[in-house]
């Protein structure tokens, strides 16, 4: 039995006019599980009782729970969710200083490419998330009051390895007639898959796209990154170079700065390079320890960079972490108990 929270509006119609229900009941539900965020057949009272009744003995209907919530001294908040099989999951809300609230949310339980910077790749992968699953930590989160502005898949997982749910999910935030999230404030990370890259660019989105580039040799990639032995960084930089002529927007690049590996001169040397003929935006993201033995880099070191980038005319900025305390800054989720 199928998860009504994973069906869009068009296949939930198509489901109603096979069993000759009337089609505007379909969009009457829809709009309760993705505007009202109802999970209760029982709570949508401008449905006849005949048919919420009726409903339970066709789908599903269940979302993640919210198992735990960790908060941090800066105010973000982490939030742990058991799915329906006990897997587990974390989605981290944040708040910037102009009171912005943005949801990073994970596409799969684990993840499969074992970033050596990142606690989420060294807890193994599980399995994909489900459209419902990805969706659903937003509207969990929602349920607790914030206005959430901003959404980034840039949790667990690669989203272009869970592609098709990963897409499905985004049509369904951005369905006019569910939350009508706007889709230039949904960003998508991926760790540079180049056949994900260029089937989003050709699905005439307007959601943002972020590379986590981390190194702008192979030598190091390949070190730090072991899915650059698959996909070295000139496949990369094709893909990105379609995109860019395809879309025309601006791609952010995200850059985890480790003392003594990436940040020496002849490191920025080659993200100039790299950069040379792309329109990109350069985030540099300070390590955020999790057990291993890499260190942040000197704060020194993070503004040469941003001086070398910008000398070159890149556009650079210094991410500031966040949530660091609970564990929920950028690499740091693991779905592991709290």
């Amino acid at each position: 039995m199928n998860n009504i929270l994973d069906k869009s509006l068009s296949e939930l119609q198509a489901d109603f006019a096979s069993r000759s229900w009337p089609a505007f009941r379909a969009k009457q539900i829809f709009t309760w599980l993705h505007k009202k965020v109802t999970f209760d057949f029982a709570q949508m009272t401008d449905l006849p009782k005949e048919l919420r009744d009726e409903l339970p003995k066709h789908y599903k209907l269940y979302a993640p729970t919210v198992t735990k919530v960790l908060r941090s001294r800066d105010g973000t908040k982490k939030f742990l969710f058991t799915l329906n099989d006990g897997k587990r999951v974390e989605a981290v809300l944040l708040k910037d200083n102009t009171n912005r609230k943005t949801v990073c949310l994970s596409t799969q339980a684990g993840c499969k490419l074992k970033c050596a910077f990142c606690a989420t790749g060294g807890a193994g992968f599980q399995r994909d998330l489900t459209p419902a699953e990805i969706i659903s930590q937003v509207y969990r989160i929602a349920e607790g009051g914030p206005d959430i502005s901003n959404i980034v898949y840039m949790g667990m997982g690669e989203p272009f390895l869970n592609y098709d749910n990963v897409l499905k999910s985004l049509r369904l935030l951005t369905a006019k007639e569910g939350g009508n999230f706007g889709q230039r404030k949904i960003t998508i990370s991926t760790c540079g898959i180049p056949d994900g890259i260029m089937m989003f660019a050709d699905e005439e989105l307007q959601v943002r796209l972020a590379i986590s580039l981390n190194a702008a040799t192979d030598a190091v990639r390949s070190r730090l990154m072991p899915i650059n032995r698959i996909y070295p960084l000139a496949a990369l930089r094709e893909a990105l170079l379609y995109y860019l002529q395809k879309t025309g927007r601006r791609v952010t690049l995200e850059y985890v700065m480790l003392d003594g590996v990436n940040d020496r001169q002849p490191d920025l040397k080659e993200l100039r390079k790299f950069c040379e003929g792309l329109d990109v935006h350069v985030n540099l993201i300070p390590f955020n320890p999790f057990g291993k033995h890499f260190r942040p880099s000197k704060l020194q070191a993070i503004h040469h960079f941003l001086n070398g980038l910008a000398a070159a005319k890149i556009n650079a900025v210094m991410r500031q972490s966040k949530g660091q305390d609970i564990m929920a800054a950028c690499g740091q989720l693991a779905g592991k108990p709290l």
